[in-house]
């Protein structure tokens, strides 16, 4: 295969990667605090051998969409929503996350905890408690939860202590690389969750793009073998 042919497979390469990107963008369009995703190109030369350089495409980094989702108002008590920057700190077994779905609820020991069981963080990274006898609970901007006794916790919100350093695990959990820093300011609704920031229409007009180039990719290449094959047969009649 000529250099060609090696450039075009990388291409196509990155671009089946971007359309599973896509894929998952567009099946979790309706996901509470799901971040949008893209995929970032870079090209670089590898050298060769006795030839000139090749210049071949890469695309295995992933670009998260920080912007806001549309609140959804829902009337759960333990419904959070985030308004601005800053993510809930989910504790798992493999170390602390960052998300923004806010959909709690309180466990048979009162912690509360998300839809896989990981417990809510507050804001010195403890886990809030619930008494099962705690009655009505309210939550303030600056997120200090509160029952008519007085408050309970004040859950934390978080950041990356750089936005690149966010890494999208699967469904709506980060981790990051580095340290994950309080946030000062940030404010959160009771009885709201934040919707995706996906935008389908967009995403699918994306994909019928890409799906597109892949086509015309596959095509050349397709071309290119043909070719190949009537030169041996040529050359070895």
């Amino acid at each position: 295969m000529d250099a060609s042919g090696y450039t075009t497979l990388t291409r196509q390469n990155g671009l089946l990667h971007e359309l599973q990107v896509i894929a998952n963008n567009i099946a979790n369009s309706s996901t509470t605090g799901f971040r949008r995703e893209g995929v970032v190109f870079a090209e670089y030369v590898k050298a060769l051998d006795d030839a000139p350089s090749l210049s071949m495409a890469h695309a295995s980094a992933r670009n998260v969409d920080l912007s806001r989702g549309e609140m959804q108002q829902t009337g759960g008590t333990f419904d959070f929503a985030v308004d601005g920057d800053g993510f809930f700190q989910i504790e798992t077994p493999q170390g602390n996350r960052l998300t923004r779905a806010g959909h709690f609820t309180p466990s048979a020991t009162g912690e509360l905890v998300n839809a896989e069981g990981y417990r809510l963080l507050d804001e010195a990274g403890g886990p809030v408690f619930v008494p099962a006898d705690a009655g009505q609970i309210a939550l303030s901007e600056d997120g200090t939860l509160s029952t008519i006794q007085g408050p309970l916790a004040r859950i934390g919100l978080w950041q990356p202590q750089n936005a690149t350093a966010l890494r999208h695990e699967g469904g709506t959990l980060f981790s990051v690389e580095g340290e994950i820093l309080p946030m000062q300011g940030g404010r959160m609704h009771q009885g709201s969750l934040e919707g995706g920031n996906v935008n389908t229409f967009s995403e699918i007009a994306r994909m019928m793009e890409v799906q597109r180039a892949y086509e015309l990719g596959q095509s050349f290449l397709d071309r290119e073998d043909e070719r190949m094959q009537t030169a041996i047969r040529t050359l070895g009649g």
